[in-house]
């Protein structure tokens, strides 16, 4: 088989069914099918599968990527649904220090890192800064929004996730997506509530949506909004 795939057991689905996205093949499937079955329908749906994966392919390249190429002195970067100018200072320490002001990202680095080929350590600087704000401000959301309805999860998690912005597990620990902190604040907050409310409502019903609704009453606006350009705030950093 010229691909690779994960399978990923569910209670909720009722049949098995192939995932195709950007970094990876996912089949879901419930935990009675045996993993020969799985493979079985995996090799019957082989030509859809690379069909799928060649779209998805050029669909990514014809997307607008968010970041610079290149991490210099005056370039815009994504942040909270801005475009931030970077700067870049030489420390007087050896920690490296990120500041926000006035839409403005000032990156401080030590010595050793100033007039070197560092493009890579500044965008590693910047994604773990960012995770870093992301866990505040979601925690932030958590306290905010989960007494209304008794949503607590057990753990918060900001993850690295190509294909997915969010996800609550059976003992409801939520895993976010940390490409959100690129977004506007309310899209980040949006995705919070929706992973909230799966810990009372598992599934996407009616019952679902008019949790949601209740915790935010314009959160199609932010739906629509991930949908139009999520693509663009998977490509990163």
């Amino acid at each position: 088989m010229p691909f690779s795939y994960n399978i990923r057991r569910s209670q909720r689905t009722k049949k098995t069914r192939i995932i195709v996205s950007i970094d990876k093949i996912e089949v879901v499937a419930p935990f009675l099918v045996s993993a020969r079955k799985i493979h079985k329908f995996v090799e019957s749906q082989q030509d859809w599968i690379l069909s799928a994966a060649d779209k998805i392919e050029l669909k990514k390249k014809a997307v607008k990527k968010l970041a610079p190429e290149k991490y210099v002195n005056g370039v815009s970067v994504p942040y909270l649904g801005k475009s931030h100018k970077l700067w870049i200072k030489q420390s007087l320490s050896n920690n490296v220090k990120i500041l926000n002001k006035n839409n403005d990202l000032t990156i401080y680095l030590p010595e050793k890192y100033i007039g070197t080929d560092n493009n890579e350590f500044i965008k590693q600087a910047l994604s773990d800064w960012m995770k870093k704000q992301m866990l505040n401000e979601v925690e932030c959301l958590v306290q905010f929004h989960a007494k209304q309805f008794s949503l607590y999860p057990r753990y918060i998690r900001i993850k690295t996730q190509k294909s997915r912005w969010g996800s609550c597990g059976i003992h409801n620990d939520i895993n976010l997506n940390w490409l959100l902190i690129l977004a506007p604040p309310e899209v980040m907050e949006y995705v919070v509530v929706h992973e909230l409310c799966h810990i009372k409502e598992r599934n996407h019903s009616d019952r679902f949506w008019q949790l949601v609704k209740a915790h935010m009453h314009d959160y199609q606006v932010h739906r629509k909004w991930l949908k139009k350009n999520g693509s663009s705030l998977m490509q990163g950093l």
